[in-house]
């Protein structure tokens, strides 16, 4: 099925005409919207800044590289000076074509509105085809300013893959897997990368102390990653400005000592620079050139973290960063360690500070165990960007995230993954303890990250940009070339550390993986168990129901219809509140949700009812830190409804309702808009709702009605002073009985535990225990 038109001169939170007097004034309104957030157009002074501050987070990774690739490539010694050159000219090619190529000037522009990593790239896919499997989506939800959706020629290629990609949904599951694999390999990069950035740099200490216990640089490692872990709290912002004279440092640093090297040794080395070294490398060395390819790849680690790391920094600003500075430098301090290595090859395992100078030997050391904390900083700033899109796309279980800067959204910190992160980097520093092992373990999960992002990327080239096919094939074809031989050799390596990611990763894709399916069977059983309308209406005295004074909001994950929880309340409580709001709090695969379009209001019944839902939508990007005031905002919702439907009587069903005959349901819902500075303005969004709420009678409610808005406003505010309940559902998921092994062990165990350690929705939307109501039912999946 073809995707809705998305047209420039259409207005997607467009303003329902309320009076065609006023069709001018809406549509400029719709669009400051939508160039408000559109990506941020920045100063050229700004962009320097930040070019600047992004060495300090995006490039450290990438760019302490040079202490460990030639150890970890001739990790039994050199033997001919055409090794030397084969393998850097394997290093100068593979910077070029993934790092520069790839990453800096095609990847970087996959962007989803300035945030990168592989959930990124899903979230667009998600946006321009029906691929989420995540089934709380709502029509309504692609007219928001945020949202794109494309329209495509049935006959193009686009379209043929859209269609494809829909078709059925163990290929919507292949590419969450696909997405997931990728994102856990991430994670393991983010664990690996501080052991071994730290742990060859304080192995620097044993050059000059050759007799030194290697227990004693383990234990320097694991005492400068405690350090590491505990600044994560004061954030990205100022670690970033506290790290990026280190790292410009340290590239001026290795790029002067590379130059000196090249001049001082041997300059004839840099004929690696002719691809054909590449082959002879091959030729000559065979199955031992192979091998080599693992330590090779470490040249480009960090290079998936810039990706991950871009919600912190502009495009422009990464890329200005990396072709001025980072990459000119980092060639000049390859080929100078290879001309150095070409005259003292005994010294291959501790080239790097064999080749500095006597004079600057120790503040060298200083500054390169300075820049390898720095390079940790740009795999955990990573992992937590990476960590908030799963959690919020309903892949992670929930857990807080702390915004650390506030002009930077992006720029977060996760306390509980931190901890997690600083647990298992001290214990593959301390299990290990060997470079060469470490290396193969780092290689494997970088390159399995790399070769995702290509899969993802064909898709995005297609459906996203709408590349011509010639175009996407050249992309993938070499980046594939480089990628395959990289990811052959690292494989072969399992057994020699290679595993260690593996398991990583293994047991954070079952983590996610298991909370995913459990979230979207329970939201099936949500909408199964619903209740009707006809059940809605025919509430009232007969019964025994009480309204009793006050509002309460309920809480639930339906977009459409009344949970079961709310019948599961009735039946064991007949008294429910004189106002009743359903509340459902989700997230879309978009990057935010402007404020002024963020809750979307409907009247559920007839007014006398005193019921209305809300819908409260949030993009990934977007923190709930920003709503304290949530309750206020849920009322302030209500009261600008109930005005705004006495201006559009005549144009709302709120008094209407649907019969059994009816073929489909068409709820019009009003989006709520509330200006920056707190004093409210309006726009009415026309919204269709898949789901029927059917009725086969009407009948009177016992509570209070309100013949005028005034009247019925006046209501809200006397039930607001009565008080507020929250009324949550505290929902146990169980395998059924006849289920197989696997999926009890997943339900009743893995996810059982996920539930009891994760943060409570009480603490998720604010909610004030002393108003926390928590009803409990029990769903078999």
């Amino acid at each position: 099925m073809a995707s809705g038109p998305v047209n420039e001169g259409t207005n997607r939170g467009s303003m329902w005409e309320l009076d065609q007097n006023l069709d001018q004034p809406m549509d400029e309104e719709a669009g400051r919207l939508r160039s408000m957030y559109r990506e941020k157009k920045f100063s050229a002074i700004l962009v320097m800044r930040l070019a600047f501050q992004s060495l300090g987070v995006v490039f450290g990774d990438l760019g302490t590289s040079p202490l460990y690739v030639f150890y970890n490539t001739f990790p039994h010694g050199v033997e001919d000076a055409e090794d030397v050159i084969g393998a850097l000219c394997l290093i100068i090619y593979s910077l070029t074509l993934i790092p520069l190529l790839k990453y800096v000037f095609v990847v970087l522009r996959a962007n989803d509105n300035g945030q990168g990593g592989t959930f990124a790239l899903y979230s667009l896919l998600c946006r321009h085809a029906r691929v989420s499997t995540i089934p709380n989506q709502h029509r309504t939800d692609e007219q928001l300013t945020t949202y794109s959706r494309h329209t495509y020629d049935e006959s193009s290629l686009a379209a043929k893959v859209k269609r494809w990609l829909e078709s059925h949904a163990y290929k919507k599951n292949a590419l969450l897997i696909l997405v997931l694999v990728g994102t856990c390999m991430a994670i393991g990069d983010g664990i690996l990368t501080p052991v071994i950035s730290v742990l060859s740099a304080s192995g620097g200490i044993k050059v000059n102390h050759p007799k030194m216990s290697n227990d004693v640089v383990v234990l320097v490692a694991v005492v400068i990653l405690i350090g590491l872990f505990s600044l994560q709290h004061c954030g990205t912002d100022k670690v970033g400005w506290l790290f990026a004279p280190i790292v410009l440092l340290w590239f001026l640093l290795i790029g002067a000592i590379g130059a000196l090297n090249i001049w001082k040794y041997d300059s004839s080395v840099l004929k690696a620079f002719y691809p054909i070294y590449i082959y002879r490398y091959f030729r000559r060395r065979k199955r031992d050139s192979w091998i080599s390819l693992g330590g090779i790849l470490l040249s480009i680690t960090g290079t998936e973290a810039l990706f991950a790391d871009l919600c912190h920094f502009p495009v422009l600003a990464v890329q200005i960063s990396f072709t001025l500075v980072v990459f000119p430098c980092l060639l000049l301090a390859y080929t100078g360690q290879a001309a150095y290595i070409i005259h003292h090859s005994e010294h291959v395992s501790d080239a790097f500070y064999r080749s500095i100078p006597d004079g600057v030997y120790w503040p060298m050391l200083i500054v390169a165990t300075a820049a390898s904390i720095v390079a940790s900083q740009a795999t955990i700033s990573a992992t937590f960007s990476i960590i908030k899109q799963a959690q919020a796309l309903g892949c992670f279980p929930r857990v807080k995230v702390v915004h650390t800067s506030s002009k930077f959204l992006g720029q977060i910190y996760i306390p509980d993954i931190n901890w997690v992160l600083m647990i298992l980097c001290i214990a593959v520093t301390v299990g290990f303890k060997n470079q060469s092992q470490i290396g193969n373990a780092y290689g494997t999960a970088v390159v399995i990250v790399m070769v995702v992002t290509t899969f993802l990327m064909i898709p995005i080239m297609l459906l996203v940009w709408r590349s011509h096919w010639i175009l996407v094939s050249i992309f993938t074809t070499l980046s594939l070339s480089v990628e395959l031989p990289y990811l052959s050799a690292v494989l072969f390596k399992v057994d020699q550390g290679g595993w260690v990611p593996l398991v990583i990763a293994a047991a954070f894709l079952v983590v996610m993986y298991v909370w995913h399916y459990c979230t979207v069977k329970r939201y099936e059983l949500e909408v199964h168990s619903r209740v009707s309308m006809a059940w809605m209406l025919g509430l009232g005295p007969s019964l025994g129901l009480v309204r009793v004074p006050g509002i309460g909001f309920v809480y639930t994950e339906l977009a459409s219809g009344v949970p079961h929880i709310f019948s599961h309340f009735i039946t064991n409580l007949p008294a429910i509140h004189s106002v009743v709001v359903f509340i459902c709090i989700k997230y879309l695969p978009v990057y935010t949700v402007p404020l002024e379009e963020r809750f979307l209001v409907k009247r559920i019944g007839p007014k006398s009812f005193h019921m209305f839902r809300c819908v409260t939508r949030y993009g990934y990007k977007d923190l709930h830190k920003k709503d304290d005031d949530f309750e206020k905002m849920l009322f302030d919702s209500l009261s600008l409804f109930v005005r705004l439907e006495r201006m559009m009587e005549g144009h709302s069903d709120s008094d209407e309702y649907y019969s059994p005959q009816a073929t489909q349901a068409t709820d019009k819902s009003i989006a709520l808009t509330a200006s920056q500075n707190g004093n409210c303005h309006h726009g009415i969004v026309p919204a269709r709702s898949p789901c029927r709420e059917n009725t086969t009678s009407t009948v009177g409610s016992s509570g209070q009605t309100s013949k005028t808005t005034s009247d019925e406003l006046e209501f809200l505010n006397r039930c607001k002073e009565a008080g507020v309940v929250h009324i949550l559902g505290n929902t146990i998921v169980r395998a059924r009985r006849n289920s197989g092994v696997v999926n009890k062990i997943a339900v009743d165990y893995i996810y059982a535990f996920l539930r009891r350690v994760c943060r409570e929705n009480s603490v998720i939307f604010n909610v004030p225990h002393e108003s926390l109501l928590n009803v409990g039912q029990m769903f078999y999946i």
